[in-house]
């Protein structure tokens, strides 16, 4: 496989739509550097919930708040940061979706997808900032 390098940084307006934009920019940009369908499925679904939280949690949908999306995808790797202008949050206290006192709670859902689908997923600058990698399958 030849070597592949390809970085961007974006802003965008607090948009669903513009979300939705920048995601198919990146799925075209990881099926260039011949991902797999399950790779690139992985990545949209952990993108589509981290741009979400952004816009809806982190700038509350506030016109006036940006979101700002830098990723790169190489051979081996994707990696993606959001960053929203919200007060952030401790992504520990969010309740573990999967208990069973929470399992009718729409809560934290979100964050056990990106943090199954992902191969490593971080939080920095008080909350407000994630950086999620997906390593490339071997399969």
């Amino acid at each position: 496989m030849p070597e592949f390098e390809y970085a961007v940084e974006v802003v965008i307006a607090n948009d669903l739509g513009e979300a939705r934009r920048i995601q198919r920019e990146i799925e075209e940009a990881l099926h260039a550097a011949e991902y797999g369908d399950r790779d690139v499925f992985c990545a949209k679904l952990a993108l589509e919930e981290a741009l979400v939280n952004a816009v809806k949690h982190g700038n509350r949908m506030d016109p006036a708040k940006h979101v700002t999306i830098r990723y790169d995808v190489t051979t081996e790797r994707f990696r993606i940061q959001v960053c929203d202008e919200g007060d952030g949050f401790d992504p520990e206290s969010v309740p573990d979706p999967t208990a069973p006192e929470n399992i009718e709670r729409p809560c934290g859902r979100g964050l056990l997808l990106m943090r199954r689908f992902m191969s490593q997923v971080e939080y920095a600058e008080g909350g407000n900032r994630v950086v999620m990698t997906k390593l490339r399958s071997t399969e």
